[in-house]
């Protein structure tokens, strides 16, 4: 006698969290394929990272409840705080959606789940600020009207997906039909494949697995032979930005209306207290100057998608070189050269910023003599240098991460950890003992060998042996903000203050801020910092040198001159230090920094 299939009458809860697991777990088993074909809206290569990425936070930040809406309530809160990228936020508004349009009844119905996800993919258009069809929006437009259609016809939740399954599929291959820029790669969309891998994933789970047994997803990484025709686009925009905006009674309308004046691409998605964008904009800066009215910023996140770009399709060297945003090295250095970096963050009242892109030094200094709350330094979460050292092991053959000084930061730990979590791939992480234009130096002389084809271990020993041959000497205008940021004590402030006493600071061998001499003026400062040059150069041979400032370039060019006389030769560069190193030097300091050969 035949057993007869069991009917899934009815979703609850825990069926529910279950089934999105397996979803999830497809998409990031998935991701490299992803990247592979992501050619729309650019092709940056991580629409397979950022969709595993929102469903790993899913996974993370999800408690299974006996209620239909407490788990849809969580699983969207979870996307939404962890989306990522344009296909993440869809995924994420598709969720907030689905969540708002449940009723409270403690499971759910195919009548009632195929209503929710017809009203859900409404509110995912809706986020969209221009919509184009032949993406991931019309796969799930498509699928929720074919099983709105056929919700009536059946109880079997089973049935149902099976039955709408197809039609997802033809919608995903039609993308290639809709869309020019995907006929002309071979290819479909990379976000729309990943909402298919979604749905097959449940339906494959609703049929062979067991609900309380979902097998954790290994990583996997991006392959570095990925190759489309779309490699030559030229992007318009270089920065993609995301941010979550918190607050009371927020303007969803009007957030939507700055994040379209300043970019492509956009999503805003959320609601009245929270709201997630994405943009893909040229001024980063800009955009968050204006959104920081409307809603306090809480998380952001911002990826140049040029050097992700060139990473992908024209690496200029076999070893990624990767460093943190206290690296002071001119911006055409870092771009000519591939060399790429980590923002630190800089918190700032209820805003947060990233050094060196959404907080550029020319805005920040002035903003700094206005204000009365002072910012502060913060490493960055562990995920953004997983995701970066993650994308760089799909493109290269090797990573050489140089942080800034291990006793000053937890950046250094922070890059090792990340390294940690990428088995098998070959990843160096360097304490350049220094900070600002000491540890520019070095980033700039280890580029070189890169360019010119050194190999991984090569540069690796050179960095280690010139790391104690950078010298850094600062020339501070107060203590004010090192005694605000605790790098010293306000007994000592407040001493040097009744002394007019001028300090000059220096780094010592383990990268730890320590006092090289004080003076009673800054023109008596500057006569420490030339006597010290000169004692260096005349036991060294010098490699090069360079002048940073807080927001004084007079004072820089003076030091110009001076060091220009004194060694022969002008500065490899000069330029304003970073905010974050701002925020701890205060306005006005100069700084001196050579690299010994």
């Amino acid at each position: 006698m035949k057993s007869r299939k069991l009917k899934i009458r009815y979703l609850n809860g825990s069926r529910l969290y279950h089934a999105f697991l397996a979803g999830g777990n497809a998409v990031i088993n998935d991701q490299i394929f992803l990247n592979r074909i992501n050619v729309f809206p650019v092709p940056d290569g991580d629409t397979g990272t950022n969709m595993a990425s929102t469903f790993r936070a899913i996974a993370e930040g999800v408690e299974s409840g006996r209620s239909i809406r407490e788990t849809l309530r969580s699983i969207a809160d979870a996307a939404l705080h962890g989306a990522q990228g344009n296909s993440g936020l869809i995924l994420a508004q598709f969720f907030y959606g689905l969540s708002r349009e449940v009723g409270h009844e403690w499971m759910m119905t195919t009548k009632a789940f195929g209503e929710s996800v017809r009203k859900a993919a409404q509110h995912a258009a809706q986020a969209i600020l221009h919509p184009v069809e032949g993406t991931m929006i019309t796969v799930i437009r498509d699928w929720a009207e074919e099983v709105y259609q056929r919700c009536f016809q059946t109880a079997d939740f089973e049935e149902l997906l099976a039955d709408a399954l197809p039609v997802a599929r033809q919608s995903l291959r039609d993308t290639t039909r809709k869309l020019a820029v995907l006929a002309k790669a071979g290819v479909v969309d990379a976000g729309a494949k990943g909402f298919v891998d979604f749905l097959e994933g449940i339906l494959q789970f609703i049929k062979k697995g067991r609900l309380r047994r979902v097998p954790a997803a290994a990583p996997v990484w991006m392959p570095a032979e990925a190759q489309t025709p779309a490699r030559d686009k030229v992007l318009h925009n270089r920065y993609c930005a995301e941010a979550l905006l918190v607050g009371e009674g927020l303007a969803p309308e009007a957030i939507r209306a700055v994040v379209d004046r300043h970019g492509d691409s956009a999503v805003v998605a959320g609601a009245e207290d929270r709201v997630r964008i994405h943009v893909h904009t040229n001024a980063p800066d800009e955009l968050f100057e204006e959104l920081m009215d409307l809603g306090a910023i809480s998380q952001i996140k911002v990826d140049d998608m040029r050097k992700q770009h060139e990473a992908a399709w024209s690496p200029k060297s076999r070893v990624a070189i990767v460093t943190d945003s206290a690296c002071d090295l001119p911006q055409e250095i870092m771009d000519e050269r591939q060399i790429h970096f980590i923002p630190i963050s800089i918190p700032w009242g209820r805003q947060l910023f990233l050094d060196k892109i959404t907080m550029r030094a020319d805005r920040f200094y002035d903003r700094l003599e206005r204000e009365r709350t002072l910012p502060t330094s913060a490493v960055p979460a562990l995920k953004s240098f997983q995701n970066a050292l993650s994308y760089l092991a799909g493109h290269y053959d090797s990573i050489v991460a140089v942080s800034l000084a291990s006793g000053l930061s937890g950046v250094h730990g922070a890059f090792h950890k990340a390294a940690e979590a990428l088995p098998g791939k070959r990843i160096s992480v360097l304490d350049s003992r220094s900070i600002s234009a000491g540890e520019g130096l070095i980033v700039a002389r280890a580029s070189e060998l890169a360019l010119a084809g050194k190999g991984h271990d090569e540069i690796v020993r050179s960095i280690e042996s010139w790391a104690p041959k950078a010298h850094l000497l600062i020339d501070v205008r107060t203590l004010k903000y090192l005694v605000r940021g605790g790098r010293v004590s306000p007994v000592k402030g407040f001493l040097a203050k009744l002394l007019h006493l001028r300090p000059i600071l220096s780094l010592d061998g383990k990268g730890q801020a320590v006092p090289f001499g004080k003076s009673f003026s800054r023109k008596g400062a500057m006569a420490k910092i030339l006597a010290r040059v000169r004692d260096l150069a005349g036991r060294e041979e010098l490699w090069n040198y360079a002048v940073v400032h807080a927001n004084n370039p007079g004072r820089a060019a003076a030091y110009r001159d001076k060091m220009t006389a004194l060694l022969g030769r002008p500065p490899a560069y000069i330029m304003d230090v970073s905010p974050v190193i701002g925020v701890h030097c205060g306005v006005g300091a100069v700084a001196v920094a050579l690299l010994m050969d």
